[in-house]
């Protein structure tokens, strides 16, 4: 047997935090702060910045495998502990600011965090849980809106200021963790992934693909995902892989305010929700000419479904592609991504924008399959649903603490909890998830099939179809609806926009107007809460 002649050069993080300051020194990272002034750093500042952050650190007690907590918007600091924290050894984990004190609290613990990055401005949110975590033992304060005091914790940038700009840091086991993050906590604690250094860097390569995100050197990156979320779907990585421009948006996540910095920055490729975009979309339509676009080669939507009409109405009204993603936190993210592939050469308009619409086919080495209530794989013919499941070289293999072991089939696959179709040609089309799925009389309906509709309509900008409570049929299908301002809508003028679409049994038994629907912390459609609230709506008074 012939053993292989190649160098066991290790897959790590810091090959990239390297390879940017050696060869795009110069290439903008911008963050905006709560004032809304930019600040600007080369590639080259950001690794020395990152080095003085690691020799901080250091002086702090952090060693490797300590866990290096951030409660940060998106900007230059959080990226250089993004960087600088794996590169050192350590381990970052960045707590979603969004979730509730007593959740921020169990991750902590759970995560055992040793030292916390925190903005300034968000002082007051960790004021409200860090003395339940035991482990923490130093708060370092970003002065995003002004110096810090001692009271409040070691000043980030007089702490890294006394330190020297270059670290040496260790040759680390690809395996090692990397970074720590944790679920959204929809049902049950939040559960942690511990990303690897390798796992992170073959997603980044895979994201760079010219058939995935295709990011390159020439590329001015806007991650409007919060960096709190799923590693900004890697975009960071990705950025500091290839050299690429960085824009952070810092707190102003408004669709006014990243419209104006998309357009002065000349943003290539830009990432969010499509809550983000459905706003985007909602201006662009109210001022077309206001704001230049052009730049812009790719709005990549994640999180949850986007709605054909919002693909289309970019694509129509405003010359902007929507490049449509799927992913989790357990798949680091990025598992699916629809572009148009060779077999779509001559389809119609319509089947092209239902593929652009699905989550699209497997990124390399992410393997997908989907299985019935048995455990067996289904008929991939487009129109047999059954929950997603994947694995892959990115794609988690437990939780922190081995919680949720049921996840896991016995044959090595994750269970994602999506409910899906898959085509002969590959392409997933999420029908909606396990857990907001609706069943009516035995059948299976799709709330998204439905949402998307909805959100088809002139009138609407939002819509959300859920379960409600039936005496007869056990569930049926509730909408809730949001106008876009200025505008209303009937029942009745819904119901017809729908009964060409739709069998008759998929038709909402009513359409619910309300001024916001709820969200999870990540920004998707919170369909529990409106459960909670409306899910009686149906059952006799």
């Amino acid at each position: 047997m012939l053993d292989g002649r190649m160098m066991d050069f290790p897959l790590t993080l810091t090959h990239f935090l390297e390879r940017a300051r050696q060869l795009f020194p110069r290439t903008e990272v911008v963050s905006r702060r709560p004032d809304k002034s930019l600040h600007r750093h080369g590639w080259a500042e950001v690794h020395a910045r990152a080095s003085q952050l690691c020799n901080a650190l250091t002086k702090l007690g952090v060693k490797r495998g300590s866990r290096v907590a951030t409660l940060c918007w998106n900007h230059t600091q959080h990226l250089e502990a993004y960087l600088g924290v794996p590169a050192m050894g350590a381990i970052v984990h960045t707590l979603n600011l969004r979730l509730h004190p007593s959740e921020l609290a169990y991750i902590g613990r759970h995560a055992e965090d040793e030292v916390v990055i925190v903005d300034r401005t968000l002082l007051p949110l960790l004021a409200k849980f860090r003395n339940e975590i035991p482990s923490l033992r130093h708060v370092i304060v970003v002065p995003d809106d002004g110096p810090a005091t001692p009271e409040q914790g070691h000043d980030y940038e007089k702490l890294i200021a006394a330190e020297r700009p270059e670290y040496a840091f260790p040759t680390l086991d690809e395996r090692a963790a990397a970074m720590i993050c944790y679920t959204s906590g929809t049902t049950g604690n939040p559960k942690g992934v511990v990303y690897t250094h390798r796992s992170c860097v073959l997603h980044t390569m895979a994201a760079c693909m010219r058939d995935s995100l295709g990011v390159g050197e020439d590329d001015t990156i806007l991650p409007v995902v919060p960096m709190f979320h799923a590693a900004a779907w890697g975009l960071p990585f990705a950025a500091a892989a290839c050299g690429a421009k960085l824009v952070f948006p810092g707190p102003h996540l408004d669709a006014a305010s990243l419209v104006e910095l998309m357009a002065a920055e000349k943003v290539t490729v830009a990432a969010g929700v499509p809550t983000i975009w459905l706003g985007i979309l909602a201006l662009l339509d109210a001022a077309p000419k206001t704001h230049d676009l052009s730049s812009v080669r790719s709005m990549v939507i994640g999180g949850s479904a986007a709605p054909a009409a919002m693909i289309d109405g970019f694509a129509k009204r405003h010359g902007l592609e929507v490049t449509h993603a799927w992913g989790m936190t357990e798949t680091n993210p990025l598992g699916t991504l629809s572009r148009l592939t060779r077999s779509f050469v001559g389809q119609s308009d319509e089947k092209k924008l239902a593929a652009k619409a699905s989550q699209g086919i497997t990124v390399p080495f992410v393997e997908a399959r989907h299985v019935g209530d048995d455990g067996k794989p289904l008929a991939r013919d487009g129109e047999t649903m059954g929950e997603l499941e994947v694995r892959g070289p990115w794609v988690a293999s437990s939780y922190l603490g081995g919680e949720g072991a049921e996840k896991w089939t016995a044959d090595g696959w994750f269970r994602t909890g999506d409910v899906v179709t898959i085509d002969k040609e590959g392409y997933v089309r999420i029908t909606d998830r396990s857990k907001d799925v609706i069943k009516s009389g035995g059948e299976w309906i799709s709330s998204v099939a439905i949402e998307n509709a909805l959100m088809a309509h002139p009138a609407v900008i939002e819509a959300a179809v859920f379960a409600g409570r039936h005496p007869k049929w056990d569930e049926r299908p509730l909408a809730a609806i949001v106008c876009k301002a200025g505008q209303t809508v009937t029942a009745d003028q819904l119901r017809a926009h729908l009964e060409p679409i739709f069998a008759k049994f998929w038709m909402p038994d009513d359409f619910l107007f309300v001024e916001q629907i709820p969200r999870t912390s990540t920004g998707k459609f919170l369909k529990s809460k409106l459960r909670d609230q409306f899910g009686d709506h149906l059952m006799p008074k």
